[in-house]
């Protein structure tokens, strides 16, 4: 009975020996398959690539950016209707799928400008500032301001980039992009607001 247990115990320690050796015979394939992130790619883009090229799929899409108030609040604390002139500056960025600034000097930036200036005819912008001086009529009681809406523009594509060596295992690798920007020469949308005051704002601001 005893020699049964025992030869039992020795296929059981044999078994757990044999399941650590094959667990480590498929953790070197499983490290083999690993992949880079997409911005550790973009930033060999003509830093170790032969080359890297940005392909534009389709015309770039426009469209609205987020409304928001630009300038001073202007509040009419007399009993006549007032014109408020509301000087404001604004400035729209740009935002992409890969969390960066492509007003920064990466290599993948500049291709992505080049291609831009190549198959649409116009630059890339990664910040516009738009500055105006908008008239409010406000009436007695009545606080007036000023909304702006940029307007944007969408790229898409993909980075095509060709290494001399394999480069976790590949020697080209594809990166999809896209970027979303204000488009040039589109001053954005303006609109003129008012509402009565509140009685908080009455109390702050014509006390």
């Amino acid at each position: 009975m005893n020699r049964f247990r025992t030869s039992r115990t020795r296929a059981a320690v044999l078994l757990a020996a044999m399941a650590t050796v094959g667990g480590m015979a498929l953790a070197t394939p499983a490290q083999a398959e690993e992949t880079p992130t997409s911005r550790e790619l973009l930033d060999k883009c003509d830093n170790g690539t032969d080359s890297c090229v940005f392909h534009p799929e389709g015309a770039p899409t426009d469209t609205a950016g987020e409304s928001h108030q630009v300038g001073d609040t202007a509040y009419n604390c007399t009993q006549d209707l007032q014109r408020s002139s509301i000087a404001w500056a604004d400035t729209t960025g740009e935002t992409n799928s890969l969390g960066v600034s492509l007003s920064a000097e990466y290599g993948f930036s500049e291709v992505f400008k080049v291609s831009v200036q190549t198959s649409y005819g116009h630059t890339w912008e990664s910040s516009h500032t738009e500055t105006d001086t908008t008239n409010v009529d406000v009436r007695p009681g009545e606080v007036g301001w000023v909304t702006r809406a940029p307007q944007m523009q969408r790229v898409k594509g993909t980075y095509e980039l060709h290494f001399p060596d394999r480069f976790y295992g590949h020697y080209i690798w594809y990166v999809p992009f896209d970027a979303t920007g204000p488009k040039p020469d589109a001053p954005g949308t303006k609109a003129q607001h008012t509402r009565a005051m509140t009685e908080q704002e009455k109390a702050e601001h014509c006390g």
